[in-house]
């Protein structure tokens, strides 16, 4: 099977504990996540299918937005709910007015250190193994922009157990739990964040997303997991399509350079041989020169 899966994924799994998922409904063996979510996270999570694992790297880029709980009072050594509290409970004695002056500061590009219990790649080793099995994590500060930011409520029944909803939309790479943390910072009671849902990944939001039960469910009937992916026109809709004949594909599947005249002045373009089948992206080099970077079939 090859496509674009967009899951609803639950709370409590891993994003990986989500492909294994995938993987037994679809039979296909070769399935990639496109931005990990923590275990306590749910929402939009696409995923990459047989041979369209080969784009995961058009999509790295991507914007993501979230939903969530920021909980004032303490700090955890996690960022989240799910770490151990790293201070003394504190009362939050700030307004809701107030903590949105603060959170005004978390807007635009700015450089952000990860959490140490995070899946950052510390010498080809995730982060949180280190930081769980108590060796020396040397996390680096990474550039992120935070398009939006906005406190929408703040509720509590004492000042010691107060949270704040709130709505972010940030870059890729960009830890929402991070943002939490230096937030309870500023407001001197520290914070983490407890509750947190993807609603939008690049082009894909929760609308378009899969139930993880459901999927199983769907599982029982031929083709219908298929039925459920995004059209592959629709993927990547800042590249502009082209349908080549099967002369210029055959020269596309071997590497070599073509020329196509159909197309806009846009530096990748994705090439198709039909209506749904993608068979490559390619670089314009020149003119309408054409090098396939990616063949899928």
């Amino acid at each position: 099977m090859n496509g674009l899966l967009i899951v609803d994924k639950p709370a409590g799994l891993t994003s990986h504990d989500v492909v294994d998922v995938v993987r037994r409904a679809t039979g296909e063996r070769s399935v990639g996540h496109l931005g990990t979510l923590d275990p306590m996270a749910t929402g939009v999570l696409p995923l990459l299918l047989g041979r369209y694992t080969r784009l995961a790297q058009f999509f790295a880029a991507s914007d993501k937005s979230y939903a969530g709980t920021i909980r004032f009072g303490f700090a955890t050594d996690t960022f989240d709910a799910e770490g151990t509290p790293a201070a003394e409970p504190a009362p939050l004695t700030l307004s809701l007015s107030e903590l949105r002056a603060l959170a005004a500061r978390f807007h635009g590009e700015m450089q952000q250190m990860p959490p140490i219990f995070s899946a950052k790649k510390v010498g080809g080793i995730p982060a949180h193994k280190l930081a769980r099995a108590g060796k020396p994590v040397e996390v680096k500060p990474a550039r992120i922009v935070i398009h939006r930011f906005e406190l929408l409520s703040l509720e509590g029944p004492s000042p010691m157990e107060m949270a704040a909803r709130f709505e972010m939309q940030v870059s890729a790479g960009g830890y929402v739990r991070a943002v939490a943390h230096q937030l309870g910072q500023l407001a001197q009671c520290g914070a983490h964040l407890s509750a947190l849902r993807r609603t939008q990944a690049g082009a894909f939001s929760l609308p378009q997303a899969i139930p993880l039960d459901e999927l199983k469910s769907l599982a029982a009937t031929p083709g219908e997991i298929e039925r459920r992916c995004p059209h592959p026109r629709t993927l990547l809709p800042e590249m502009p399509s082209v349908t080549v004949d099967e002369q210029l594909a055959g020269r596309l599947r071997n590497g070599m350079q073509v020329n196509l005249p159909d197309f806009s002045t846009a530096a990748l373009v994705k090439v198709f041989t039909g209506p749904a089948e993608l068979l490559a992206i390619a670089r314009r080099i020149a003119g309408t020169l054409m090098q396939p970077i990616v063949v899928l079939g």
